[in-house]
């Protein structure tokens, strides 16, 4: 009886967003083990991803179905369980990104293989969202990308420009070789500093495996893509100051970062544990608090529905590719993979995240800047 109860609850609650259990739309949930009802209802989004890795259901569309749930804003009715609770009040007041700590987190992700991201991303390996205005393909649309942030930044040859969390060395390779810059690219991932090493051989950047806090030099341009959901909330001020602290006055500062409708100081719970540990999504207000008195804003950008659309295109090739990925890999790894790519474009269709671009100044550009677009 109590099983019939949870089922029933699950059920009405995901009939407020049209989803059905085990009914004919792509976006309906196929339950294949009850223990499912009472996972989800008190383990929340970690227990509705981990149910979906061990087989507990499947869904045709799983990026249809989450961005129906968000729309429906199901995930504040369901509840969590007590080790999540102690996780949000862990994050609000303990650093979960000091130093030391940064690297380990960042190696349990970007460390599992560039094998596997050489064929999920774009020929460049950007590892970031695209921007599909004018591009049909996802090489374009990433060009395109690293073309606008040159453009934004206003970039010159021979100035010299710090990349924060500089990934396999896309934006470096690009600004070295179209606008001819010289680029310092700092990761604390072991594997993309040694691919980036070698992918940049023979241009004028320096790939370096060190933390952003302990660059001391200066550059004419700061870019940072995809860094900054990697700070942690309690490291976004010392993020700023640390970007101002190696920009030239007259230099610019652009901020790629993905960013949430509403402040939190927690992750998503799944995400956490499996994909990104530790990593926060900021939201406007953060940002903002953390530059006051650094910054001036020259610039905001907001191409959100566009990871949408690149997250389907790394959803499309890792699937294309993993034949020849699934030796290296369990079929566990391989369903959270899908989860992670598609319930994450389900969420920027649903508008619950947005992509940010600012363009920063230390104290305002007097000729006007132009927005570029």
């Amino acid at each position: 009886m109590k099983q019939q109860s949870l089922r029933q609850q699950v059920t009405d609650m995901l009939a407020t967003a049209g989803i059905k259990v085990n009914g004919p739309a792509p976006w309906d949930l196929q339950v294949h083990d009850d223990r499912f009802y009472k996972r989800v209802l008190s383990q929340g989004s970690l227990g509705l991803g981990e149910a979906y890795m061990d087989g507990w259901w499947d869904c045709d569309r799983i990026d249809e179905f989450v961005f129906r749930v968000i729309r429906a804003d199901l995930y504040r009715q369901a509840k969590f369980g007590w080790k999540t609770i102690l996780e949000v009040l862990l994050a609000k007041v303990v650093n979960l990104q000091p130093k030391g700590k940064a690297a380990r987190n960042a190696q349990r992700h970007y460390d599992i293989g560039n094998g596997l991201y050489q064929r999920m991303l774009d020929k460049r390996l950007v590892y970031s969202c695209a921007y599909w205005k004018d591009a049909t393909t996802l090489d374009q649309a990433q060009k395109h990308k690293l073309d606008l942030v040159c453009r934004k930044l206003r970039l010159r040859p021979r100035q010299r420009v710090l990349d924060i969390g500089c990934g396999w060395g896309s934006f470096a390779k690009y600004a070295a070789e179209r606008y001819g810059v010289e680029v310092v690219g700092v990761t604390v991932s072991k594997e993309q500093a040694a691919l980036a090493s070698e992918l940049c051989k023979g241009l004028p950047i320096e790939i370096r495996l060190q933390d952003y806090r302990d660059v001391r030099e200066q550059f004419d341009h700061v870019v940072s893509i995809g860094m900054a959901e990697h700070v942690g909330y309690r490291n976004h001020r010392t993020y700023m100051q640390t970007a101002a602290r190696c920009l030239k006055d007259d230099g610019l500062f652009l901020l790629h970062t993905i960013g949430v409708n509403f402040s939190k100081t927690s992750p998503d719970p799944f995400i956490d544990k499996y994909i990104f540990p530790n990593c926060l999504i900021p939201s406007l207000r953060q940002l903002s608090a953390a530059m006051e008195h650094i910054f001036v804003v020259e610039d905001l950008h907001n191409f959100g529905p566009d990871y949408d659309r690149t997250l389907m295109a790394w959803h499309h090739n890792f699937n294309q590719h993993w034949p020849e990925l699934q030796g290296e890999y369990e079929e566990r790894f391989y369903r959270m993979w899908n989860y992670y790519l598609l319930s994450s474009a389900g969420s920027f269709r649903s508008r619950n995240n947005q992509l940010w671009q600012f363009v920063l100044s230390k104290k305002g550009i007097l000729d006007r800047y132009e927005a570029v677009r």
